[in-house]
């Protein structure tokens, strides 16, 4: 199909607002591959229905996360190092941030945002990414103010960094704020062997802190901790199911198994690549209780090859039909948005599809449900990247 045109943006984003008024969130992965994986089949039943495409701002460089506010402003990160906003009625314009200390290399940039849950009081956003200092690199969360007319970010403080991230491999993350004023965000392991499973190591984890204070949320399962859950790879997605408050990871696997897991406080999800002092051995399952004993098994895998799951989102309103209610995933490798129908008690997928109209536009890097049922979509190509509103007709 062929998207709508960018000049229809003004019209897209106003009825994204009044929609909200009415109402009331692998990378490049270079693990090696020897072969390409097969698409993701569609299981036999109601087929998704068919959605609108509608470009948001192109020509972009790897445009890794977007938010929309409530008053219609969708903001995006770019990985090299800028966010952009687009007003509705207005062309995409850069804000001004300090950056200056920004680590930018293969996976690890300017990645993750989330807006608080009280943005039109605080006018608060957090993004994720590189820090380089005297001390070194790590990946960390950064809170920032947006400017009333949306013309710069400014940065307040870091809420929690050390991260740990070498050459910028596994450097990825992903940010959930919660009603309960705590953050949730996952790591990557850095590619490095002993990071997922070393309760010590902010790598290959999921975190749960204050978002005030950046302090381990007191009712962790180590209060000292800011460990919520272990035993991951490198972390791509997180979402809350709607009305249950269960909340998922997508997590990019090595040579095989893509997972998505319910996350258990404490739960352990068995990625242990240090086999036999070898270094980071690639080639082991993802999750295996023989050898990480009370490992806890995925709800979905992508089994022996890998599509590069690279973000979550629960798909929301009466449009989409029987598809109300799934997980939506964007997909790099594999380049589609996969759709995952889950079970009542949410431990397992009955039903999966895809987004066909999608399919022309490469590599997926986030989808990020609206509260007027559609999705905020962006692509992984390059330098000819796109920010997409995609609505079910």
């Amino acid at each position: 199909m062929t998207p709508r045109p960018a000049v229809l943006t003004a019209a897209v984003l106003a009825a994204g607002l009044a929609a909200s008024a009415c109402a009331s969130s692998a990378e490049a992965d270079s693990s090696p591959a020897t072969t390409t994986p097969p698409p993701v089949a569609a299981e036999p039943g109601t087929a998704p229905p068919p959605v609108s495409v509608d470009v948001v701002a192109g020509g972009l460089d790897h445009p890794w996360d977007v938010v929309r506010a409530p008053d219609g402003t969708v903001l995006f990160t770019e990985r090299a190092g800028s966010f952009t906003a687009v007003r509705p009625g207005s062309e995409p314009t850069p804000v001004s941030a300090d950056l200056g200390d920004l680590f930018a290399s293969s996976e690890t940039g300017l990645m993750a945002l989330a807006l608080s849950p009280g943005f039109e009081q605080d006018r608060t956003v957090y993004s994720c990414q590189g820090i380089e200092s005297g001390d070194g690199r790590s990946v960390g969360v950064v809170a920032w103010t947006v400017a009333p007319d949306w013309s710069a970010l400014t940065r307040e403080r870091t809420v929690i960094d050390g991260f740990p991230v070498s050459t910028g491999r596994h450097g990825g993350c992903r940010i959930l704020p919660r009603d309960d004023g705590t953050l949730l965000i996952g790591t990557g392991d850095a590619a490095q062997p002993s990071n997922p499973q070393d309760p010590e190591s902010l790598g290959g984890k999921v975190l749960r802190v204050d978002a005030a204070t950046g302090a381990p949320a007191a009712d962790n399962p180590d209060p000292a901790s800011p460990v919520f859950t272990l035993g991951h790879r490198n972390v791509q997605g997180l979402a809350e199911q709607p009305g249950t408050g269960r909340v998922y990871s997508v997590e990019q696997g090595s040579s095989r198994d893509d997972e998505v897991n319910l996350l258990i406080p404490g739960g352990n999800f068995g990625w242990s690549p240090d086999r036999s002092g070898s270094g980071y051995d690639e080639s082991v399952a993802m999750t295996d209780p023989d050898r990480v004993p009370g490992a806890r098994g995925a709800v979905w895998s992508s089994g022996p090859s890998t599509v590069a799951t690279a973000s979550g989102t629960f798909l929301t309103g009466s449009g989409w039909g029987a598809w109300d209610g799934a997980l939506a995933v964007g997909v790099q490798k594999g380049q589609q948005v996969l759709l995952l129908r889950l079970s009542e008690d949410g431990t397992t997928v009955t039903e999966q599809a895809t987004l066909p109209e999608l399919s022309e536009f490469g590599r997926i890097r986030t989808v990020s449900a609206q509260l007027d049922g559609s999705l905020l979509v962006t692509t992984d190509n390059g330098d000819t990247d796109s920010v997409l509103i995609v609505a079910p007709e």
